[in-house]
């Protein structure tokens, strides 16, 4: 299949999103299956499997600042992901040869493009097997589906937290439970009310098996998505939404940064007033809690009530030091109950 005769046949990317163990993987095949009867082509890209296992050890050693690791790592081999497809859909008979790059698995990319090297007039579904548990890593795949003019589509697993716990834990190679835990309370859902962009996306329940019903729906959505592709015409709408969610991660990676040295130096204040080891575990966790609550409020209060437009000059670092004065507050409050309670 070459590049010209591959952008007559309709295609979608179809997002599933969800907490690790919400059962993604699982609808994944039974979507691919239900796929095939319709007459589509499918493949799935799992990216549990293209990203390397290292790179999730060294999240989790990192302590404190596993989340933090977590998102830079992942990062990395998203957009390496995103780029693998991309190349595909630029140049489809490039697939004969695996990516190079270090941060997909070639061996699992190469079991994921067989499929899609697959020859053939009929539609082709695309299945984003990941978390995505920001809306700006999820408008990635949109652009790329805008790109192309391509469908688009997101489904959402809703699960409860303890539901994945037990199951991941089930898993032969399962995450630390902290790790699904952080993420929870990261995880933004697909919000059509806010983000226009995602108005092709439902919201189903996998706590226990997904009914006929659901499965209907998600099959009636992704045949819509197939015959609506998106225009590859630039909105002004969306490009604010980017710009937004741009913005969003610069102010909140650097509020981070500045964080973690209010930490440093209320922890070296606490050494220096004789605080005691055990209470000094104690004040480390509290003061990382109150960070990453912090830090996930500052974000959605950006999105939420700080909307971009291309005439705004936005004086990011001002946004920073407003904010980092709220969590400084809160720092000393902390901070004065553990020493005068230790005095």
């Amino acid at each position: 299949m070459d590049a010209v005769s591959f952008h007559r046949v309709p295609t979608c990317l179809c997002v599933l999103c969800g907490l690790p163990a919400a059962g993604k993987s699982t609808l994944a095949q039974t979507v691919s299956t239900l796929a095939a009867q319709q007459g589509w082509r499918s493949a799935v890209v799992p990216y549990d499997d293209l990203i390397p296992d290292q790179a999730f050890h060294i999240q989790v050693m990192e302590g404190d600042d596993k989340l933090q690791q977590m998102q830079t790592e992942w990062k990395l081999h998203r957009q390496a992901v995103l780029q693998s497809i991309e190349l595909f859909l630029e140049k489809p008979q490039a697939l004969a040869e695996p990516p190079t790059s270090c941060h997909v698995n070639s061996i699992a990319w190469e079991r994921c493009s067989q499929a899609l090297r697959e020859s053939g007039t009929s539609p082709l579904l695309i299945l984003l097997d990941d978390n995505f548990y920001y809306p700006s890593m999820r408008y990635e795949v949109y652009q790329l589906a805008r790109k192309f003019s391509l469908g688009f589509c997101q489904v959402y697993l809703h699960c409860a937290v303890e539901s994945c716990v037990s199951r991941n834990q089930s898993r032969s190679k399962p995450l630390p439970t902290e790790v699904i835990l952080e993420m929870a309370k990261r995880l933004e859902s697909p919000n059509p009310q806010k983000n226009s962009w995602e108005k092709n996306s439902i919201a189903l329940n996998s706590r226990d098996n997904l009914s006929k019903c659901d499965i209907q729906r998600l099959m009636e959505l992704i045949s819509s998505a197939l015959s609506n592709p998106l225009s590859p015409v630039k909105d002004n709408t969306e490009q604010k939404e980017a710009d937004r969610l741009k913005c969003a991660t610069s102010v909140v990676h650097q509020a981070d940064q500045a964080c973690r040295r209010l930490v440093s130096e209320a922890m070296r204040s606490a050494r220096e007033n004789k605080v005691p080891p055990e209470r000094m575990t104690s004040l480390a966790t509290e003061l990382n809690e109150s960070k990453t609550r912090f830090l996930h409020n500052l974000r959605k209060q950006f999105l939420q009530e700080l909307p971009i437009t291309q005439e705004e000059d936005i004086d990011v670092e001002h946004m920073v030091k407003t904010a980092v004065e709220v969590f400084d507050r809160d720092k000393k409050e902390i901070l004065s109950i553990f020493i005068n309670g230790h005095a």
